[in-house]
């Protein structure tokens, strides 16, 4: 990190200890201790701000909770540990990588399905990205590297422009992904400075992650805008939580609002299966119904994929509401009606028959 970077000063002046909520918490603080002591705090001034305004759907978010302690999930849900043929990168699918270059965000999300790394283990070291580099130039099939951590935005912008030109010198990588949760929760991040870099390796796109309407700041508007201008989309990827974001109404305004400026809205995650995350879970069914209530009222822009990541590292799947009835074959609408669809009859021929008017020589 940059130690002399204004933003820097945003998360030590932040919340890190059960200790510093006593003026804002009635609470057992003893047991938040043993809670904090397990899965590290860390809330920076900026959002902690933003949380007290918003109310409930973000402060669960942020909170340590006596419930992370009970039983229930798995560790490592998605198996990235197993897939990982060198440290610090999971290949899982053919065409692309995950490329872990820190384990330290500006804030821990409580629902992280990355709760065994984040804030502990110290640093990635130089040795362990250069491993990931080689790896990744040695396998010509990955042509997509998602950057990954943790929050790579926790880097100083000298240490992205490295890892970064790193990733941009193998041949074969065609775009690169940096997953970061900066323009939500401390959008000061994105600096003239640090848009400079990004430039300089497009194809670049931000995988952010808004959960909720009220996350949405004048900051977090104008970080956002600052990057598109820039000519680096932004994708959101949201995590369907109980208590925060499970019902229609609140999913249907944030879509609205990601495309209003200029975020693609392109998953909303059903919950993983985490070690700690289970008062979070909701049922699938509250995911479907909610995806079946966004059609018809926002466009298919707004449409986010609704997908499961399966435990074990079974890889994501796309989770639908059913739109052909089983018993009939007729396809049903958003408003329940129901429509025929005349499909070619009979066998289809291998290929089209050449037009007549071209003329072969």
């Amino acid at each position: 990190m940059n130690g002399t970077a204004p933003w820097i000063h945003t998360i030590r002046q932040g919340i890190h200890e059960p200790d510093d909520l006593i003026p804002w918490l009635d609470a057992d603080i003893q047991t938040l201790r043993s809670v904090t002591g397990r899965y590290p705090m860390r809330i920076n001034g900026y959002f902690f701000r933003v949380m007290q305004s918003g109310g409930l759907p973000l402060i669960r978010q942020m909170l340590p909770h006596p419930l992370e302690m009970q039983g229930g999930g798995m560790e490592d849900p998605l198996a990235e540990e197993r897939d990982s043929p060198v440290p610090c990168v999971t290949h899982r699918y053919p065409d692309r990588v995950l490329f872990v270059v820190t384990r330290e965000c500006a804030v821990y999300c409580r629902f992280c399905t990355r709760k065994r790394i984040v804030g502990r283990g110290g640093p990635v070291s130089d040795e362990e990205i250069q491993n990931g580099i080689d790896y990744i130039r040695s396998r010509t099939e990955i042509r997509d590297v998602l950057v990954s951590g943790g929050d790579p935005l926790m880097l100083a912008d000298e240490r992205m422009e490295w890892i970064l030109s790193l990733i941009r010198a193998v041949p074969h990588v065609e775009i690169i992904r940096v997953g970061t949760r900066m323009p939500v929760v401390l959008p000061q991040r994105i600096s003239p400075e640090l848009i400079d870099v990004l430039k300089r390796f497009r194809p670049v796109y931000i995988m952010t992650h808004f959960n909720h309407p009220m996350e949405f700041t004048d900051e977090s508007v104008f970080a956002c805008e600052v990057l598109a201008d820039a000519g680096i989309p932004v994708a959101n990827q949201t995590v369907l939580l109980r208590g925060v974001n499970d019902d229609a109404p609140t999913m249907e305004l944030l879509v609205r609002r990601l495309l209003r400026h200029r975020i693609r809205p392109y998953y909303i995650h059903q919950a993983d299966y985490t070690q700690g995350t289970d008062h979070f879970r909701t049922k699938i069914s509250t995911g479907i119904s909610i995806i079946k209530a966004l059609r018809g009222r926002v466009s298919g822009l707004a449409m986010p994929y609704y997908v499961l990541d399966l435990p074990g590292g079974g890889g994501k799947i796309p989770l639908v509401p059913g739109y052909r009835d089983s018993a009939s074959g007729r396809f049903v609408n958003y408003r329940g009606e129901c429509f025929d669809y005349p499909e070619p009859a009979g066998e289809m021929p291998p290929a089209w028959p050449e037009p007549p008017f071209i003329k072969r020589n």
